[in-house]
C-alpha cells in the first residue's frame, strides 16, 4: 500500500521519484517521507520546476553573486539546493526541467556540491532529492526529452501514485 511505501523511503537516504496524476497528492507523499525521515528536523524546499522561467532557474536553484548579472541582487542570493542543506528538496514537475539544467542536476547530486552564478567556488551541499512528475514514465525514458542518466538517478526508488478515480 501506498502507506508502507512511504514508510520505506522515509527510512532510506535514496533519492525518490514519485508519478502520478495532477491533483493526486504527489507533493503531500513527498512532505510525509520528508516528515517521517532522520532529515524531519531540517527544511523541506519545494520547487515548481514549470513554474519557474527558463532564464530564471539556475539562479533560482544555484543562487548568485554580487554582481553576476544586470539586475543581480546587491548582496548576491542564496540557491534553493543550499537552502535544502541537511534536509529535503522537492523538484515537482521535473519532466518540464529544460534539459541544460538537467544536466547541472544530474551534477549536482554526483558531486554533492554546486557553484553559485559568478563564483568558481564550490559549495558543498548535502540534501535528498523527491523529484515528481505528472507526465508518463515513457516520457521519462524517452532519451530525447529527459535525461537518461538522470532518469536512472531519480529512479532507484519510485513511488506511483493511482489516480484519484482508481482509489
Amino acid at each position: 500500500a501506498l502507506r508502507d511505501q512511504i514508510g520505506l523511503a522515509a527510512m532510506s537516504p535514496l533519492d525518490i521519484l514519485i508519478t502520478g496524476e495532477s491533483g493526486t497528492g504527489k507533493e503531500l507523499v513527498a512532505r510525509a517521507i520528508h516528515f517521517n525521515s532522520a532529515r524531519k528536523n531540517r527544511p523541506f524546499v519545494t520547487v515548481d520546476c514549470a513554474a519557474i522561467p527558463e532564464n530564471l532557474l539556475e539562479t533560482e536553484l544555484f543562487g548568485h553573486e554580487k554582481g553576476a548579472f544586470t539586475g543581480a541582487r546587491e548582496h548576491g542570493k542564496i540557491g534553493l539546493f543550499e537552502l535544502a542543506h541537511e534536509g529535503t528538496l522537492f523538484l515537482d514537475e521535473i519532466g518540464e526541467l529544460p534539459p541544460m539544467s538537467q544536466a547541472k542536476l544530474l551534477r549536482v547530486l554526483e558531486e554533492k556540491r554546486v557553484e553559485r552564478v559568478g563564483n568558481l567556488l564550490p559549495v558543498k551541499v548535502d540534501f535528498r532529492l523527491i523529484a515528481a512528475t505528472n507526465r508518463k514514465i515513457d516520457f521519462l525514458k524517452d532519451n530525447t526529452k529527459f535525461r537518461q542518466d538522470l532518469y536512472y538517478r531519480l529512479s532507484t526508488m519510485s513511488i506511483m501514485i493511482p489516480s484519484l478515480r482508481d482509489r
